[in-house]
């Protein structure tokens, strides 16, 4: 079991949020987000948190401005990079090299901003590709563009991306079967609920593995 240590962090864009798990021999840190519609408790999140500081990987859990102010709404996209851009000391002054992650809307966050941030990796769940119904309005560039090693892992029933739309790239994917923007599966699945998030967390823990 993890200690958690919560920090308030000041950005340009209003007071952050970060809660760590911290591993007792750390040697990455992950800094991940949520999205638009969620926040740190979402399951995936919340497995990553439990389960990667036993692999030697503190995870910073990361609540952007908005969600700390209590608004129900996700700030626009530029905002969202300045949060993003103002707890990155917190998060990289243990020394250690920081993988940036997010799902959904943080994981667009996290690719927009990992060479200007020096980030070592992106970490992106649930890329959001382009919005339900609207494959014309791809967001493909900001996922090709993160300039640095990514892992994606991808619902296979994401209605923001299935992972057989993604385009040819320099980025592992992994597909969570059935899985929908939230990695839910349904009743009817192979595969269960616990065994989906673990899908998840294996796949993140190994690609943090190859990362050294």
């Amino acid at each position: 079991m993890t200690q958690e240590i919560t920090e308030i962090i000041s950005t340009d864009a209003g007071d952050a949020r970060v809660t760590w798990h911290r591993a007792k021999k750390p040697r990455l840190v992950l800094a991940v987000s949520h999205g638009a519609g969620g926040g740190i408790d979402a399951r995936d999140l919340q497995a990553l948190a439990h389960v990667l500081p036993g692999h030697g990987v503190s995870v910073a859990l990361v609540e952007q401005p908005w969600r700390v102010a209590g608004k129900k709404v996700a700030s626009a996209p530029k905002t969202l990079d300045v949060g993003w851009r103002g707890i990155w000391p917190a998060v990289a002054k243990p020394g250690l090299p920081v993988i940036s992650g997010g799902r959904s809307a943080g994981a667009r966050v996290a690719c927009r901003t990992a060479v200007e941030l020096g980030a070592a990796a992106v970490v992106a769940l649930s890329f959001p590709l382009h919005p339900p119904g609207r494959p014309e309005k791809s967001r493909a560039e900001e996922l090709l563009g993160s300039g640095v090693p990514t892992l994606v892992v991808q619902g296979g029933n994401d209605p923001f991306g299935k992972p057989e739309e993604f385009p040819d790239g320099e980025y592992e994917l992994v597909e969570v079967p059935c899985g929908d923007h939230g990695f839910a599966v349904p009743k009817r699945a192979d595969l269960t609920q616990e065994e989906a998030v673990g899908i998840v967390t294996d796949a993140v823990v190994k690609w943090t593995g190859s990362l050294g």
